[in-house]
């Protein structure tokens, strides 16, 4: 969100060598402007709690080129995933619900839910970047399900606004706690 508001695509690339491996390409002004627009509708967002200058005085130096207003967002930390994760209430909000897995992870995640005795509705996948997140929506809100869990980068904020709009059902950004879960790799190998 970061290219050419507050910074030039050279310096998001610079600063963020993870963007590809989150399924953006800088320079990219569509992918910003689809996240931004996801942002505005979403009806939780998740911002990071460290201060140093790449993570949350970045995001609001940014929101406030963009013209968004934080105070009108309801907010919550960017790990909340892992804090459900670590007091064990996945397993409570997933009990009795078809969930539904979106991304990369998908099918792992799946089965290891699903060997959990989570009941699964589908599991839907991959995730080519920003640029796949409609198709990838428009498959996903095809299936009936109660949450979903949704790991696809940069990707999963539109996808899970879409799939709460299309369906009305909770949509969760999920992260990279689908790889943790389904006992994969989940660091991206940057160079630094």
């Amino acid at each position: 969100m970061a290219q050419g508001t507050v910074l030039s695509a050279t310096e998001v690339s610079r600063q963020g060598p993870f963007l590809a491996y989150a399924g953006v390409n800088v320079p990219d002004i569509k992918a910003r402007d689809v996240l931004t627009a996801a942002v505005q509708a979403a009806s939780v967002i998740g911002i990071p709690l460290s201060r140093k200058p790449t993570f949350q005085p970045l995001l609001f130096k940014v929101w406030r080129a963009l013209g968004i207003d934080w105070e009108r967002i309801r907010l919550t930390t960017s790990t909340i995933n892992y804090a459900l994760e670590e007091g064990d209430y996945w397993p409570k909000l997933m009990a009795g619900r078809r969930v539904l897995v979106v991304g990369n992870a998908a099918a792992p995640l799946a089965r290891v839910l699903g060997n959990r005795g989570v009941r699964i509705a589908a599991a839907v996948g991959p995730v080519r970047g920003i640029s796949d997140w409609e198709r990838v929506a428009e498959e996903a809100s095809g299936h009936p399900f109660d949450l979903a869990l949704v790991s696809a980068g940069i990707a999963a904020v539109p996808i899970c606004v879409r799939l709460v709009e299309r369906t009305g059902k909770a949509a969760v950004d999920f992260g990279h706690l689908a790889d943790r879960m389904a006992g994969l790799e989940y660091q991206p190998k940057i160079r630094r």
